[in-house]
């Protein structure tokens, strides 16, 4: 990524990062980490519908498209919704390592316009891990895994303990997401995002 700020540059003490023994496994599809997240929850009727899957080492791919209620420009995604997209994908990633993360700077270049109803095909992978920061980049492509970029980002999401949700999320919700018996995506409901 061109101009990328120097905080989103790995230390040079910085390690590659290591999937977890227990990620899913490449191909298998990751799923929504929340039922209500805009960018991957199917309880938002206008939300992205993001679905990620595992690929190999740290890496995910991930695959959304574009509909009306996307646009900024007539006929053309919204920014902000390319920039969701890439920072859901990029949020993916963080199950893979098995930690709870949130974004803490996201940067992203918009290098060519993304028409309504079109698949964004987005490939995301974490590069570094210094501590509690993880240093990760994602591209997304129109026509096909292998077509044109029209977004990429570069971004550093820092681990953070549960309390960092309940105590600043909101009760009702809170409270729902906790009573889930279902503990996987108890877990999963405080993965991604402040």
């Amino acid at each position: 990524m061109s101009g990328t700020s120097a905080a989103l540059m790995p230390p040079a003490d910085a390690i590659a990062p290591v999937r977890h023994p227990d990620a899913p496994a490449p191909g298998e599809l990751i799923g929504a980490h929340y039922e209500h997240c805009f960018g991957c929850g199917e309880g938002q009727a206008h939300g992205l519908h993001l679905a990620a899957r595992a690929g190999e080492g740290v890496r995910i791919t991930a695959e959304f498209t574009v509909r009306e209620a996307h646009q900024g420009a007539p006929g053309l995604a919204h920014g902000g919704i390319l920039a969701t997209a890439l920072d859901e994908a990029l949020g993916s990633l963080n199950w893979l390592l098995r930690v709870i993360a949130v974004t803490g700077r996201l940067e992203t270049d918009f290098v060519r316009p993304v028409p309504l109803d079109t698949v964004l095909f987005l490939d995301a992978e974490v590069t570094a891990v210094a501590g509690r920061k993880i240093y990760s980049r994602a591209t997304g492509r129109i026509g096909g895994p292998d077509g044109p970029v029209a977004v990429r980002a570069d971004a550093l999401f820092i681990e953070v303990k549960v309390d960092h949700f309940i105590e600043n999320g909101r009760p009702e919700e809170i409270r729902a997401a906790m009573d889930d018996p279902d503990q996987i995506r108890r877990a999963r409901a405080f993965e991604v995002n402040p």
